[in-house]
């Protein structure tokens, strides 16, 4: 906030320049500015930026567009306090509305990058609050909104799209993607005001009242659809009459919506399709700008004019089927934004159809074409973050449940992983689990290996007690049964699951469960012939053991389990992989001297084994052999912290 010093000061400089006038100003006032622009104390540069604003009214136009800009330029480039660039952008803001020599624009455009990719949120979130907009509307004015200002920010997007194969920065984006994102509003405001219908928007009568909900909240009340058009009542008109020419009349003539339509949403789509569907953070972000966009534009556009352009790219229909090997496009990002940006705008129950049969029609698709999941998990993620659509997330996959093709209960049965987590529990007990049990009990083995991650999943995230005790029935009935004891997928899918969610499961299942039934399948895997599936099990059951040594484990499950089993994995990788028995070796011998510590100390110490590797040494030669090593190194993540 202002002190009450400089506020004095301003307002009597203020005072003094209406008083005077505008030489006077320029020759008195801002040559004191200048001498205080690099002052050592930065209430004194605060005064400086904020006086730029406060005086500008009251200035030539011609300083103002030249030294005055050059004062606040020099400022939000060089001054290190945020306060100080904070009051520069503010006041920016203010010279915006006053410039009117169109040679500053590309100065102006260079300012607000800078402004957008300042290191301080609060000046970033002054630029969206005032300078954005002001600089918006004088873009307008220009005629450069469509011409140059949106058209820049989108190349940008796509030129770090096209160089961000190796790593996208994604703060940048960020910065350009919100930046069009406050552009929508003064991009609404142009198609209103150049459209067909505005000589006809006359205020007279009754006026019709604007849904509370139909615009989304602005950033800020410059960011208000009302305030660009200049009053409520004007836009509530505007408003009328466009959803009238949009359903009966159409878009013939209408220049500036037709950029909207057959430059921008084209062009757009296109980049979505480009950026890397495994970024939640990109997908999230993009999937908003959608959702502000159509939300803006309103419910006749999304669905005339922005819902037929992605669906005829995503081309979904039964007999594609077999072509889905040419249609890569529902791999991309392109799904889950659409799903998330487009399909989510508008809630009624049509929506909420067109919504559950896209994802069931993209799970088919995926699934029959043995495609990449990453665009329907990007799509599940985004929206199950909002506990309202869990229920519709679950429909959709008791349509995969119930398929006539294995591949797609398959599917059903992996997506289940990721609802796991984020649904509460009474959902997890009242649909997951009897869905998951359904599927192990599929007839095609496939289905069943495929509901293990999942069944892992609840194992680790879930409290009560009688849903964990039927997860545990049904994981040992694959370990147990008779019929699953050559299915070699079906085990590396166990042990995988138990290496994952071993460390954060609760300690009984881990002690009763896990770790016995790895010591089975290290002793069962000692017997089996061929070698491939005996280095691809041993490997697994290594991952495993290596992610389990970090729990506390008692000196009698130590001694009947885990270093047995560890001894059975030892003599396959002795004739498999000599570099895995090195490290074996030295895993075996500290929990030897442990379990003999341990029997001679305290009886029982919290201590995790790998927590205990005694020397530095043992620990730096361990982690570089481990580093060798071309398995996963992800499992020995956290081998030498105590578990959290």
């Amino acid at each position: 906030m202002m002190s009450k010093g400089r506020q004095m000061i301003l307002t009597g400089c203020v005072a003094f320049a209406r008083h005077v006038g505008p030489t006077r100003v320029e020759a008195e006032l801002l040559p004191q500015c200048w001498e205080q622009i690099s002052h050592k104390y930065p209430e004194r540069r605060l005064l400086v930026a904020e006086s730029c604003g406060s005086l500008a009214p009251y200035l030539p136009k011609e300083i103002r567009s030249s030294l005055v800009l050059s004062m606040l330029q020099q400022m939000l480039m060089e001054d290190k306090a945020d306060l100080v660039r904070e009051a520069v952008i503010k006041s920016l803001g203010i010279i915006m509305g006053y410039i009117d020599d169109p040679d500053k624009y590309q100065q102006g455009f260079e300012l607000l990058l800078s402004a957008l990719g300042d290191p301080s949120e609060r000046v970033v979130s002054a630029t969206h609050q005032v300078f954005l907009p002001a600089y918006a509307a004088w873009t307008t004015e220009l005629g450069n909104l469509q011409s140059h200002l949106i058209p820049t920010l989108l190349s940008k997007i796509e030129k770090l799209l096209r160089e961000g194969e190796h790593g996208l920065d994604e703060h940048k984006l960020h910065m350009y993607l919100s930046a069009l994102q406050s552009l929508i509003p003064s991009l609404f405001a142009l198609v209103l005001q150049n459209a067909p219908f505005t000589s006809k928007a006359k205020l007279q009568g009754e006026i019709p009242q604007i849904e509370v909900t139909r615009f989304p909240r602005p950033v800020s009340p410059l960011q208000d659809v009302a305030t660009i058009i200049g009053s409520r009542e004007q836009l509530a008109v505007l408003l009328q009459l466009y959803d009238y020419q949009l359903e009966h009349e159409g878009t013939t003539g209408w220049d500036t919506l037709l950029w909207v339509v057959n430059q921008l949403l084209p062009q757009l789509i296109e980049i979505v399709g480009k950026i890397n569907v495994a970024s939640t953070a990109c997908v999230h972000e993009f999937s908003r700008f959608f959702w502000r966009l159509c939300r803006t534009f309103g419910k006749i556009f999304t669905n005339t004019k922005v819902k037929p352009q992605f669906q005829e790219i995503l081309r979904l229909s039964e007999e594609n089927v077999d072509a889905t090997a040419g249609n890569g496009v529902l791999t991309k990002a392109t799904v889950p934004i659409y799903a998330t940006g487009v399909l989510t705008c508008y809630i009624q129950e049509e929506d909420r159809k067109l919504l559950v049969g896209f994802l069931e029609d993209v799970m088919t698709m995926l699934s029959l074409s043995h495609a990449p999941l990453d665009s329907l998990k990007a799509s599940f993620v985004e929206l199950g973050a909002n506990p309202a659509y869990h229920e519709l997330l679950l429909t959709v996959l008791w349509y995969g449940v119930v398929h006539t093709s294995a591949l797609v209960r398959c599917t059903a049965a992996r997506m289940f992983e990721l609802l796991v987590k984020g649904v509460h529990e009474t959902l997890v007990a009242q649909r997951v689990v009897p869905a998951l049990i359904t599927l192990s009990s599929d007839p095609e083995i496939s289905v069943r290996i495929a509901t293990i991650p999942a069944f892992g999943t609840i194992m680790e995230t879930v409290t009560q007690r009688e849903l964990l005790e039927r997860v545990k029935m049904q994981l040992a009935s694959f370990l147990e049964d008779p019929q699953y004891q050559d299915q070699h997928s079906l085990h590396t899918e166990i042990i995988k699951t138990f290496g994952r969610v071993g460390p954060n499961a609760e300690p009984r299942f881990r002690d009763e469960f896990v770790i016995p039934h790895l010591h089975k399948l290290a002793l069962v895997n000692n017997q089996q012939s061929a070698d491939s599936k005996r280095l691809d099990i041993a490997t697994h059951l290594f991952e495993a053991y290596s992610a389990l040594s970090c729990c506390f484990i008692s000196e009698d499950l130590m001694v009947n389990h885990f270093l047995p089993g560890l001894r059975c994995l030892r003599n396959d990788m002795e004739t498999l992989s000599p570099e895995h028995e090195v490290i074996l070796s030295s895993m075996i011998k500290e929990c030897e001297q442990k379990v003999e510590n341990r029997s001679v100390q305290e009886p029982q110490g919290s201590m995790s084994i790998a927590a205990s590797l005694v020397s530095e040494d043992t620990k730096t030669k361990f982690l570089n052999k481990m580093g060798q090593l071309t398995t996963s190194g992800a499992m020995l993540a956290n081998v030498f912290q105590r578990k959290k």
